[in-house]
Parts: C-alpha cells; sequence; structure tokens
C-alpha cells in the first residue's frame, strides 16, 4: 500500500489529468513558485484562500504527479517533481511557466518568508 503522501510513477502521470489540474491559476501559481526546484513547507505558501482550499490545491498537485511531498513530524513539505515531468512529457513544463509568467498567470500566489 503506498504512503498517504506518494505520487503517482512517472509512466502513470496522464496528460489529459496534468492539463486539469494545472488549469487552475492558483494550482498554477504553486507550480510557479516551486520551478526554481526547493522544497517549501506547506505554510510558506500565501494565496487569498482558506488554508483548506491551498490544502486542496497541494493534494490536487500530488495527486497529478506534478509534486511530491515529504511529511516530518507534523510539518509537510513538497517539491516540484521536474525530472518525471521531462521524462514523460518533454519540454511541456517549461513552455508551461514562460507563458504563465508571461501571462501573470498565478501572480496571486506568493511565499511567505521562512522567518514570519
Amino acid at each position: 500500500m503506498p504512503a498517504p503522501h506518494a505520487s503517482p510513477v512517472e509512466s502513470s502521470l496522464s496528460l489529459p489529468r496534468l492539463l486539469g489540474v494545472l488549469s487552475d491559476p492558483t494550482r498554477l501559481g504553486i507550480v510557479r513558485i516551486l520551478s526554481d526546484g526547493a522544497e517549501r513547507g506547506w505554510g510558506q505558501f500565501r494565496a487569498p484562500v482558506a488554508k483548506s482550499t491551498l490544502s486542496h490545491h497541494l493534494k490536487m498537485l500530488r495527486e497529478a504527479g506534478v509534486t511530491q511531498t515529504r511529511q516530518e513530524g507534523t510539518r509537510c513539505f513538497v517539491k516540484l517533481r521536474v525530472d518525471a515531468l521531462e521524462a514523460r512529457f518533454p519540454g511541456f513544463l517549461p513552455a508551461l511557466l514562460a507563458a504563465a509568467r508571461a501571462d501573470h498567470i498565478g501572480d496571486h500566489v506568493t511565499e511567505r518568508d521562512e522567518q514570519a
């Protein structure tokens, strides 16, 4: 049985599911923040939604295989699965991120300071 925070294996990543998950501006904003390759705690994301809604967005990204989540005690950390996405859909992520930045999609999602 997979761990509660397990991401799908690379070969099972589905383009329709990926496109559906990334069609949401908040989820795309999260992906834009994670695109630098750094792992972030769930509490580091700031978006104009309830915490439960933000948690739902992070779960959707994980279940679609876009991110991986690691739990450490009571804290959860998330990271973009750049290598898996590039292996399954070459060139997709860089093109998506460039278009999102150019059109300011996801700008409403920001990052909190770790010390805050």
